[in-house]
């Protein structure tokens, strides 16, 4: 038991590389899907309700509903409003901040300050995405009747997008801890952080 306690403690800058390696993989990867359509048409909810991204499309919630596209479906009049919404050009965009994001904290394996940047970015990213949780009305089950007297909808029944959106509170977590391992790295090799306080400051 000992001699595991002993390597998982000696080996936690390689745990927070994996960390780096792991968010890397997330954000490219999703960044990547939004150059797909059914990926850029399943964020509209998201950003429509925003307050903080709304004036992205031209269109105002909550039109969008009745404009969706079923993952694995096409209807051309959709793809239209879409396209009018700017929808598209918007989702061309995020994908590429996203994909860039999780490159400079890749970068922070070999570049503290790189990946300090990318760390914060990290943290910002998954702060804004945590607000979906506030204004968008679909994170939550709806209240689409049933059999019992208090079906389940509302707050704090997650539906299928909530659950997505809460999984950014470990993102979250994990920008601020590789941004905190940059730091650390940054000031060890120029301001002597073995005795460095808060009077140096």
């Amino acid at each position: 038991m000992k001699t595991l306690l002993i390597i998982l403690a000696n080996s936690q800058s390689q745990f927070i590389n994996i960390t780096r390696i792991a968010i890397c993989i997330v954000m490219v990867w999703i960044g990547g899907l939004k150059a797909f359509q059914y990926e850029a048409d399943g964020i509209v909810p998201f950003v429509a309700n925003s307050p903080l991204m709304s004036f992205f499309y031209s269109k105002d919630a909550p039109e969008y509903k009745a404009y969706k596209n079923p993952e694995g479906k096409t209807v051309q009049k959709h793809i239209d409003w879409h396209k009018e919404n700017g929808t598209y050009i918007f989702s061309y965009g995020l994908g590429a901040v996203i994909v860039i994001i999780g490159l400079l904290t890749l970068l922070g394996i070999w570049s503290a300050k790189i990946g300090l940047i990318g760390g914060l970015l990290t943290f910002g990213m998954s702060l804004v995405t945590l607000t979906f949780l506030i204004t968008t009305p679909e994170v939550y089950v709806p209240n689409l009747g049933g059999d019992f007297p208090t079906p389940q909808h509302g707050f704090p029944y997650l539906s299928g997008a909530g659950r997505l959106v809460l999984k950014d509170v470990i993102m979250m977590g994990a920008g601020l801890m590789i941004a905190s391992d940059s730091a650390t790295r940054i000031l060890k090799k120029n301001y002597n952080f073995n005795s460095y306080n808060s009077a140096n400051c």
